[in-house]
């Protein structure tokens, strides 16, 4: 029971690290990601888009820290959801990650746009434009698409072994199902990712992840239900 409750404070603790570094990382990344000027912006504010790479970074760890870390509980109910669920959140911290080497990328493209000068412009901007394309997607189909594939996998077990309140899952199973349409409005151009239409979009997934953490690290895991689970897994 104790490693259940220290398991349970970790994956509070990540999910918390996951949301500031998300937050935290898209906004250091402003100078070299919004603006027309962005090229020039971007190698003078260098130190600031790193650490928003760093930012992202803690944020793969903690992505990929939480799923495996409640793949030892999630298991004892149905392994098959649990190992997707592994499966699909590493799965999302590769396609962050590959979002961070295309802003690291352009920023190295602004430190050589600043020091060509006036030198073929048009090349560097076509090639800051492909660099930005590949963030913005990336950022689309990580914390979006693959998120609510996520939270709908490990909001179901919650939901059916009542390893927290029902109130939880039910919110992220919502919450799963509204960014996951997000992700395809936002993919068929009927709304941008950054609007109001799209924080309201991602406003449940948003509570969930909070609500269970602050749950985890003050409460844990139901042991009543814990116990059934190691019972049934036993059998």
């Amino acid at each position: 029971m104790k490693s259940n409750k220290k398991a349970a404070k970790i994956v509070g603790v990540l999910f918390i690290v996951a949301a500031v570094t998300a937050v935290v990382g898209l906004n250091l990344y402003n100078p070299i990601l919004k603006g027309p000027d962005y090229l020039l912006n971007g190698s003078k504010h260098a130190k600031q888009v790193v650490l928003g790479a760093l930012m992202e970074l803690v944020l793969v760890v903690s992505a990929i820290g939480t799923s495996t870390t409640m793949f030892p509980i999630l298991r004892k109910y149905n392994e098959t959801i649990a190992l997707w669920h592994v499966c699909f959140r590493f799965l999302e911290a590769i396609i962050i990650t590959v979002g961070v080497i295309s802003v690291l990328s352009l920023l190295t493209l602004s430190r050589e746009f600043v020091a060509a000068g006036d030198h073929d412009p048009a090349s560097f901007q076509a090639s800051g434009i492909v660099l930005k394309a590949i963030h913005d997607w990336t950022f689309m189909l990580g914390p979006l698409f693959m998120l609510g594939i996520n939270t709908m996998m490990y909001s179901y077990i919650f939901y059916q072994t009542k390893l927290v309140p029902r109130f939880i899952p039910i919110l992220g199973i919502t919450g799963a199902t509204c960014v996951f349409v997000c992700a395809l409005l936002v993919m068929f151009g009927v709304i941008e990712q950054i609007s109001v239409w799209g924080g309201i979009l991602a406003l449940p997934v948003a509570a969930n992840e909070m609500i269970l953490a602050v749950w985890l690290i003050v409460k844990g895991f139901n042991e009543t239900a814990l116990l059934s689970l190691s019972a049934k897994s036993s059998n």
